[in-house]
């Protein structure tokens, strides 16, 4: 941690304008520092906390190049950069991650979402079309829904159906929800705590039931990514000593609440 406090650039006396901190020249220094230390995408996270830094969206970086980074400016990315080096996730630095074009609030309780499970807001919306207008009124259960990603796309994307979110862990509830209100479809969604579909009242039949549940075995813990396994709940990531058990506790529950 030494290494990473001396290195990182810190405010100092006045430089001429060609040794400044400038935007393009801290991007290319931290996206080498980043790339030493192991990250799979360093010019992209470079971007991404220094665009947070700056309270400004990542593609206004490219049009400011030449502008001198201010001193507070680059005192809170500095920190940003130590502690992503130290491997805390980007998303949860920022504490937002965009999914299916919508941009998520995300904290240590929740999973990162990934563009992979965007497949899945897909297969549930591509359900839902098929059942044509009839699927007005209809029920989407997403389960095990984190940071209510599935939830949030399918009933911004779906606006005649209605959504039921259920999750083990309140503390994820609580983003989920936010994450709702944000993208203004906390009206149609119902969230749940609970196990699986146990936590659901037995009466809901659904038209749809999609999830992205914990598949990882406890064997396969150890092998993940340093800022996957350290920093992103086990609760979500961990199916059991196979990483199946969680997937063949729902299916049979799933087939009993479809319609």
């Amino acid at each position: 941690m030494l290494a990473v406090e001396t290195q990182i650039p810190r405010n100092r006396a006045p430089m001429s304008q060609a040794e400044s901190w400038t935007v393009l020249r801290l991007l290319t220094w931290t996206t080498s520092f980043l790339k030493e230390r192991g990250s799979e995408n360093p010019r992209l996270d470079a971007e991404v906390l220094l665009a947070h830094a700056r309270q400004c969206e990542r593609i206004m970086l490219y049009a400011a190049f030449d502008e001198v980074v201010a001193d507070d400016v680059r005192t809170a990315f500095r920190e940003l950069v130590k502690r992503r080096a130290a491997g805390e996730p980007v998303a949860y630095l920022v504490g937002q991650r965009e999914f299916y074009s919508l941009r998520l609030k995300v904290t240590p309780d929740v999973l990162i979402p990934r563009p992979e499970t965007e497949f899945v807001v897909v297969a549930a919306l591509d359900a839902l079309k098929k059942i044509g207008p009839k699927s007005g009124g209809l029920r989407v259960a997403d389960v095990g829904t984190g940071s209510g990603a599935i939830a949030v796309a399918v009933a911004k994307h779906a606006p005649l159906c209605r959504v039921v979110a259920v999750d083990i862990s309140p503390e994820a509830l609580l983003v989920a929800r936010e994450n709702a209100v944000t993208h203004g479809v906390a009206d149609r969604i119902e969230f749940f705590e609970g196990d699986l579909l146990a936590g659901i009242p037995a009466e809901r039949k659904f038209a749809v039931i999609a999830s992205n549940p914990p598949y990882v075995s406890a064997g396969e813990l150890a092998e993940l990514a340093p800022d996957v396994k350290d920093h992103e709940p086990h609760l979500a990531l961990l199916g059991g000593p196979t990483g199946t058990e969680i997937i063949e506790r729902l299916i049979p529950q799933a087939a009993e609440r479809l319609l």
